[in-house]
Order: structure tokens, then C-alpha cells, then sequence
């Protein structure tokens, strides 16, 4: 994390103390963006303790890369935990990365041209992109306000009601932390972890 970064969010009258108490936090790409993007299929709608327990059964039993999910039986993807929906979209991703999508194109993308690239992937939306950004490509800033963490984060810096913050007055609020927003998301993700 950026000095620059650091101050400014430490500064802010809503965030500051969430950033005092946890200190600076980084971002760091990640080494393989296929099997990243993978985990975050898994992790859909599903509870961190049921996510893990796939993710760890996935990991044991197929070689996660675009080949080895593409080779691996259905029923054993099956066995893993994936629901035949899940089974599909990592196969999706899977032939989007053996048809020519690799880290080098979407690194050099801008933010907009990735979410637009993955999301023609069945099965990858605006929310899947955007974890894809921060963490997988340690893009400083990005705001997902589709994230139930990010909307109780908010919930709790600005003293909103439950579920009463629309995603229109979340991102406008989030403007204070611009080019900082995926920073900021991590200090909103402390807040309800």
C-alpha cells in the first residue's frame, strides 16, 4: 500500500479508524489468474467454510489448470462439492483460457475491458470480475458494490440501517476514496470479518 494511499484513507472522517486499527494493507497480484478465477467460481453464494472445503477437495483431486479441468470427469468435479451449474461454468473458463484468454491479455487491459472480457464467460459476473481485479490483478481501484461485505462494511462507517443504502448512494459515497477503492473495500471487509 502506497503512502499516498495510507494517508488519505486514514484521513477520512468515516474510515479513518478502521484504517488506524488494521494499518496498511497490500494488494499483490496473483501468480496464476486461471486457477484464481476458478476459486472464485467456487466461492459463489456459498459460505467461506463451504467454499473451502471444495475449493480444498478441487485442489486434492484434479489438476487445476484449463487442461486439467477440461480432462477431469464430470462426476468427479461433481464429487468435489460443484453443483452441474458450477461444473459448467468452470469448464467455461476453462476453454476461455485454453481458446487464447491468458494473464498477459488481461493484464493489459484497462479495468473496463476486463470485467467486459470476463463476464462473456458464462458463469463470470460484474462481482466475479471485479474480486478478479483486486485480487488477482491488484488493481488499487475498484469498488464492488454487489458484495453483501462491502454493503455491510458501509452499513457499519456510515451508520446506515440494514439493507437500507442503495448501490447508487454506495458508489457515490465511495467516491472519497477514489484512485484508492479496492483499499478502501479491504478496510470495509475488516469491518464485518
Amino acid at each position: 500500500m502506497s503512502d499516498d494511499a495510507y494517508r488519505e484513507l486514514r484521513a477520512d472522517p468515516h474510515l479513518g479508524d478502521v484504517v488506524e486499527e488494521h494499518g496498511p494493507l497490500s494488494l499483490d497480484p496473483a501468480d496464476d489468474p486461471f486457477e484464481r478465477l476458478v476459486v472464485s467460481i467456487v466461492n459463489q453464494q456459498l459460505s467461506t467454510t463451504a467454499a473451502a472445503t471444495i475449493r480444498d477437495r478441487l485442489f486434492d483431486r484434479v489438476e487445476v489448470t484449463p487442461e486439467g479441468i477440461l480432462a477431469a470427469d464430470e462426476a468427479v468435479l461433481r464429487d468435489c462439492g460443484l453443483s452441474n451449474q458450477k461444473v459448467g461454468y468452470v469448464r467455461n473458463v476453462a476453454d476461455a483460457f485454453r481458446d487464447g484468454l491468458s494473464a498477459e491479455s488481461l493484464r493489459a487491459m484497462n479495468d473496463d475491458e476486463v470485467v467486459a472480457a470476463l463476464t462473456e464467460i458464462r458463469g463470470v459476473g460484474d462481482w466475479t470480475a471485479k474480486m478478479f481485479l483486486i485480487f488477482v490483478l491488484a488493481r488499487e481501484d475498484v469498488f464492488p458494490v454487489e458484495d453483501l461485505g462491502i454493503r455491510r462494511g458501509m452499513e457499519h462507517v456510515f451508520g446506515f440501517e440494514r439493507d437500507a443504502v442503495s448501490r447508487g448512494e454506495m458508489r457515490e459515497r465511495a467516491e472519497r476514496w477514489a484512485p484508492y477503492r479496492s483499499y478502501a473495500s479491504r478496510y470495509l471487509w475488516r469491518c464485518v470479518d
